[in-house]
């Protein structure tokens, strides 16, 4: 049975995809974005389309950014010869909240995964080989402690230890089946001052 008219229904429904919103909280935000005025309604639907239509992925590290080169690449101030390898942008968002990083960073934009069909293609590694063509000295694998990330992890530092360059993976300080997204600061500080080489 239908409670609500179709522009409602469709509404919730759509609010419904997106991650981590439920039956209950896509209705909460259909009845609340009905709500608004429209000036706001307006400029909430204006600002998605403007971030679908203008962001891209970095060139350099594969992040999400409105530029051609993110603002980490683009700084000097970084240490661009130490690198840390995350599985996506909300991870390397997860570690520059700790503003205790000064490397760059390196986006896999995912993880190695059998069981779903992901292989090393699948991700930017060869993109990651490429950068170690420059001067860098460290390579921190930070991704997440899921079987997949660790999968990822062992894959990269095969690939990584013939080169010579120091490879590195963040500390236990994250739980198992952690997404690093999740951790708070001081607990991905803790584990990344604890990496070990590998």
């Amino acid at each position: 049975m239908e409670y609500y008219s179709t522009h409602i229904g469709k509404l919730i429904e759509e609010l419904g995809r997106l991650p981590g919103i439920g039956p209950k909280s896509a209705q909460r935000l259909a009845f609340h974005i009905i709500s608004m005025p429209a000036d706001q309604v307006k400029q909430l639907a204006d600002t998605i389309t403007a971030a679908k239509t203008n962001v891209q992925y970095c060139r350099i590290c594969g992040t999400l950014t409105d530029a051609e080169v993110c603002p980490i690449c683009a700084n000097p101030a970084r240490d661009h010869r130490q690198i840390m390898v995350v599985e996506n942008s909300r991870d390397l968002a997860a570690y520059e909240k700790t503003q205790k990083y000064e490397g760059v960073y390196h986006v896999l934009q995912g993880a190695i995964s059998p069981m779903l069909g992901i292989g090393p293609d699948d991700i930017r590694l060869k993109e990651l080989m490429q950068r170690l063509q420059g001067d860098v000295d460290e390579v921190i694998i930070a991704t997440n402690s899921s079987l997949e990330g660790e999968t990822t992890a062992m894959y990269i530092s095969k690939l990584i230890k013939p080169t010579g360059i120091r490879v590195t993976r963040i500390a236990s300080g994250v739980p198992v089946g952690g997404d690093l997204e999740y951790i708070d600061e001081v607990t991905l500080l803790r584990a990344l001052q604890g990496r070990t080489e590998l």
